[in-house]
């Protein structure tokens, strides 16, 4: 798949490498979950200018820098001492070097540092606050484990905490790039296939890189490439969380596994597992791990006892509630009955993914300052799908989400709609709408 988007993350590397080289060195931190393309954005930043890329694996730290030191030498064309046993020593060659020519430096999977050494984050502190001035190396490090990179850079206790020039979050594609990459590789897509892309990937460009690769870009493809005998996705929630979590993932995959099901007050959830106490985990996963979001009615306050949770990532939201919670099946690669049960599902499923599309929808239109769903605590009879606040004073738009507009009651959703603004939004001009599949 070609490279897409990413031109205003591009742009602000570009004009950081040329304060690196022309006025003194620069530290960019690059974070996002794994798969979202950090390494590809960084690599063709710096492409056509001395790169010299190091990847952080779990060795032996003198055994990292016997790796490092013909990679070194090599890209600067230089000599670079074969004694040198720890990362302290070489980075300060590094800089040193820096001094007298200007090159990019990355380092990827930065935070397996913590597991190698974990002085070699102050021993980069030490020489960076020494060096930076006096040199031009444009210092890029990325790292996908979000907690870790988080401690590392934004914890006041932590040696680099205020060191980076600049961090850069990488999110998903966004819905019009989805469309696009639909255009490019299946121009004859309906509507259910970009959704289903949307869906499963949730923008992810390795997912969706997977799906244009071998040309399974319609919904009965994706599940059918998905779900089957070796298929990378069957681990790949389990592999990307178990790392963020460590010995203890148990409950936080059976929380996680409960929410993609549905179950997403905190009371349900602890019912869910046994009436365990979960406060403390489910507070991680909302600020430590960016895994689930408190959500909330519509202009409720902050400290509302009206919450609902929800997973942010739609690729995990699907794989907890399908890979994970019928594990038995894979075990016993009974791959037909799963896929049976997810294209069963699917209508229902992609219903409430639907709902999801379109407030990503409205977000990136940037024509409104609040977007969100709004219930009553009591009950679900006046719930409303999306409830968007115009950046005009007093406007706003109320939203009924169906796959088939057919489904679509005008006269309820007025009544519902008439309750949100006696409670609400009195002195709002509220336009109606019912959104389906038609109009993605």
């Amino acid at each position: 798949m070609k490279f897409y988007n990413r031109q205003h993350e591009l742009s602000e590397l570009k004009r950081i490498q040329n304060l690196s080289f022309n006025d003194s060195s620069r530290l960019t931190v690059i974070t996002g979950r794994r798969r979202i393309g950090k390494t590809s954005l960084i690599i063709k930043s710096t492409a056509n200018t001395p790169t010299i890329y190091l990847f952080v694996g779990r060795k032996n730290e003198a055994t990292l820098c016997s790796e490092f030191i013909p990679i070194i030498a090599q890209v600067l064309n230089t000599f670079v001492p074969p004694e040198i046993q720890t990362f302290r020593s070489l980075f300060q060659y590094l800089m040193e070097l820096a001094s007298n020519r200007s090159f990019n430096l990355i380092i990827d999977e930065f935070q397996e540092f913590y597991t190698i050494n974990e002085s070699i984050y102050s021993d980069m502190q030490y020489l960076w606050d020494i060096y930076r001035k006096k040199s031009n190396m444009n210092l890029i490090v990325s790292g996908s484990v979000y907690s870790l990179m988080q401690k590392i850079f934004q914890d006041r206790r932590e040696p680099l905490f205020g060191r980076a020039d600049n961090i850069i979050k990488l999110s998903p594609f966004d819905i019009n790039t989805l469309k696009e990459i639909m255009h490019d590789y299946n121009p004859t897509y309906i509507n259910d296939d970009l959704l289903a892309l949307f869906s499963f990937t949730g923008g992810v460009p390795k997912y969706v890189e997977l799906f244009c690769d071998n040309d399974m870009l319609t919904v009965d493809k994706m599940i059918a490439f998905m779900v089957r005998e070796n298929s990378s996705f069957t681990d790949e929630g389990k592999n990307l969380l178990i790392e963020e979590f460590g010995k203890n993932y148990a409950t936080y995959f059976s929380i996680l596994s409960a929410i993609s099901g549905g179950i997403n007050t905190q009371s349900e959830i602890e019912a869910a597992l046994g009436n365990k106490s979960i406060g403390g985990q489910i507070k991680r996963l909302v600020e430590d791990y960016n895994l689930i979001v408190r959500q909330r009615p519509i202009l409720a306050k902050e400290g509302g006892q009206t919450v609902r949770y929800e997973i942010l990532d739609n690729f995990l939201r699907f794989w907890f509630n399908y890979f994970d919670r019928h594990r038995s099946m894979i075990e016993i690669k009974n791959f037909t009955a799963l896929q049976t049960i997810i294209k069963a599902d699917y209508p229902i499923y992609s219903g409430f993914m639907l709902e999801r599309y379109f407030k990503q929808q409205f977000a990136e239109s940037f024509q409104y300052r609040n977007i969100g769903s709004w219930w009553e605590s009591k009950g679900h009879q006046n719930e409303i799908d999306i409830v968007a606040l115009k950046l005009e004073k007093n406007q706003a738009v109320a939203v009924e989400v169906k796959r088939q507009r057919k489904n679509f009651k005008p006269d309820l959703f007025a009544a519902k709609v008439e309750h949100l603004r006696h409670k609400l939004l009195p002195k709002y001009q509220i336009e109606t709408q019912c959104l389906s599949l038609e109009d993605m």
